[in-house]
């Protein structure tokens, strides 16, 4: 990790404001069940039980950018069709404005059709003809307008027809006014980065399938090794001052002029669930920028923020408390950050899962229950009981280990989303305020026995004993020890 300051970065972002351009579109989630293969194909048939809707492309950077706590402005096409409405409608509940509506257009929307968490099918509706100039000369003019007051402009070219030469001109003209005023950053995703050379952009982010095709080689094998050696090769055919090379799960590679490129490590996920961490990661690193943070140290904030979202379903966004707590994942949150962190989580429709324990050495048995508790839910919330909590209930030669070490061991497990410190013999004072969906304990016991069990079903929520992995115990392992 690089040395600097994240916390004062992320206090700054509030301070900045954002305009983004590009191709948007709407990503909609069916979720359901299927227990039975069509007749007409060999196709399984989804009892479709919940539809999720979320900002995809250009608007998911925007999204993710007014969570992260920046004032956005959107400069984007939808057509005058009702995906276009819902688009706005999101967006306008972020407090993003700017989407320029085409009646002759339609708005393009990707469908995934998912069934116990798989995806098994995916249909989209695009519309990349040219914009008519009328609608240009519009986005022009607010390009104009916006860019002037702008800390950062976010282009986001896939190939949908926002990003025409007028455009990137318009864009390419305002960045010039910006640098001889003392400069503004021009970050640009597209597929194609060599189209916007001219532009002069302050960073790029190509994928490693478009830096092959820019390069015209296929870099079969070490991938990383095959993008460090190509660092000034990548700077002069784009243009930019900065590339950030995108390596999917294997992190990143950030390429500077008279240095060697600075890598980041992304967390594993499957690919259902990396959907849409690339926008996530442009709008931190934009904005990483856009506050004053060195290259290095924003590409760290936007790995952090692109770690959050690849562990929630859909097409997520980071908010400000989700990336300050990821980069300080050593910190436990009192009870009340904690519970606004929730109420968000709720405002999105995850399933909150809460334990508690004391977890002095952790060990096997911890980390299998928890994984289990994880997977039974889209939010872990862990309570650990504080040292005096401990040693009324292990006896005075307990813990082990102090309570802040403790929570940074339970905080570097990837199942883990949320963890608090609770002082009382009991965490019904917590079970309280959490109100959880679903309470989990590790154990060989009945979970009628569990003296919670009554005051969580009271609160509307489910109790369940996991798993026990037998003769794994931190008393065990203390005995043998001692032994």
């Amino acid at each position: 990790m690089t040395d600097f300051r994240a916390e004062e970065t992320l206090d700054r972002f509030g301070d900045v404001t954002a305009v983004v351009v590009g191709d948007v579109m709407l990503d909609s989630w069916l979720r359901g069940h299927s227990s039975r293969m069509a007749q007409e194909a060999p196709v399984p048939v989804v009892s479709v039980e919940e539809i999720e809707e979320q900002p995809g492309g250009a608007a998911n950077a925007a999204a993710n950018l007014a969570a992260l706590g920046a004032r956005v402005h959107m400069v984007g096409v939808t057509g005058a069709d009702p995906a276009g409405a819902t688009l706005g409608a999101i967006l306008g509940g972020l407090g993003v404005d700017g989407l320029v509506v085409v009646g002759s257009r339609r708005t393009s929307v990707k469908r995934r059709v998912l069934t116990d968490g798989q995806i098994v099918a995916r249909y989209d509706e695009e519309d990349c003809s040219p914009i008519p100039e009328s609608a240009e000369r519009e986005l022009i003019e607010r390009i104009t307008r916006l860019a002037a007051n702008a800390d950062v402009v976010v282009a986001c070219d896939y190939g949908g027809g926002v990003c025409t030469p007028a455009v990137r001109q318009a864009l390419r003209e305002s960045a010039s006014r910006e640098s001889a005023a003392g400069g503004r950053v021009l970050v640009v995703d597209a597929h194609d980065v060599a189209s916007w050379r001219d532009s002069r952009p302050s960073v790029v982010l190509p994928n490693y399938r478009e830096v092959q095709r820019l390069l015209g080689e296929n870099g079969d094998g070490d991938r990383p090794a095959f993008l460090s050696s190509r660092s000034d090769r990548l700077l002069a055919a784009t243009g930019a001052e900065l590339v950030v090379t995108t390596l999917d799960g294997e992190g990143t590679l950030l390429h500077r002029r008279g240095r060697e490129p600075y890598r980041t490590f992304a967390t594993p996920a499957p690919d259902t669930m990396s959907i849409g961490a690339g926008d996530t990661f442009t709008a931190a690193f934009a904005l990483g920028l856009a506050a004053g943070a060195a290259p290095e140290a924003a590409a760290d904030i936007a790995q952090a923020a692109a770690s959050v979202v690849v562990r929630r379903a859909g097409t997520a966004v980071c908010g400000h408390d989700d990336l300050r707590r990821a980069l300080r994942p050593d910190a436990a949150l009192p009870p009340d950050r904690l519970v606004a962190c929730l109420a968000r989580e709720r405002e999105q429709g995850r399933r909150i899962v809460f334990t508690n324990g004391c977890f002095d050495v952790l060990h096997r048995g911890h980390v299998a229950y928890l994984e289990e508790a994880a997977r039974l839910g889209d939010v872990l919330v862990v309570a650990v009981n504080g040292d005096a909590g401990v040693a009324r209930l292990k006896g005075r030669s307990r813990p082990i280990n102090h309570c802040e070490d403790r929570v940074a061991v339970l905080a570097a497990l990837g199942c883990v989303d949320y963890i608090t410190v609770f002082e009382e013999d009991s965490p019904a004072e917590l079970l309280t305020l959490v109100r959880p969906d679903l309470y989990v304990k590790g154990g060989d016991y009945h979970p009628d026995l569990l003296p919670e069990a009554e005051l969580v079903r009271r609160l509307g929520g489910e109790v369940r004993v996991l798993s026990y992995v037998p003769e794994r115990s931190t008393t065990a392992i203390v005995n043998r020890i001692r032994g």
